[in-house]
Parts: C-alpha cells; sequence; structure tokens
C-alpha cells in the first residue's frame, strides 16, 4: 500500500502540470482562433492546476492570463466589428 501513494502523487501533479501547459497552449492559440471557446477553456484549466498545486504556475498564470487576453481581444473585435466573430 505505501509504494501506490507516491505513484499517485506524482500522477496528480502531472496531471497538474499538463493542465497548466494546455492552458498556456490554449490560450496562445485562442488570440488567433476560436478565442470565444479557447479563452475560457485556458482559464479553467489555469485556475484548477494551481489550485491543486501545480508545478508549473509560471505557465498555469500565463495561460490564465493568456485566457484573459483572449476575451479582452474577443470583445474589442466584437465592439468594433459589431458582431460576433470576427476575421482578419
Amino acid at each position: 500500500m505505501h509504494l501506490t501513494a507516491p505513484a499517485t502523487r506524482r500522477t496528480g501533479i502531472r496531471d497538474t502540470d499538463g493542465m497548466a501547459v494546455a492552458s498556456f497552449v490554449l490560450g496562445l492559440l485562442g488570440l488567433l482562433v476560436l478565442n470565444v471557446f479557447l479563452g475560457p477553456v485556458a482559464i479553467v484549466l489555469a485556475a484548477v492546476a494551481l489550485c491543486r498545486g501545480t508545478g508549473r504556475p509560471g505557465r498555469a498564470l500565463l495561460g490564465l492570463t493568456l485566457g484573459v487576453a483572449d476575451l479582452v481581444v474577443l470583445v474589442a473585435f466584437m465592439q468594433a466589428d459589431q458582431s460576433i466573430s470576427w476575421s482578419f
């Protein structure tokens, strides 16, 4: 029983590290496409990773920041375009 506890802990840390990296990548990608969807997903993944104690808090904070930036960019383009979507 003692051998399974550290393995579970490592898996949990890897999961939160993966969430932190995924939030960063999705937030970055969301600046270009699908920001209405990818922004909130990046925010949620970053928040969960930070709450669970990720080993990569900087990456999670960047993902959180980029997720918020996705939504800010969406709102700015919606105001300029008077529509829900935007394109290059």
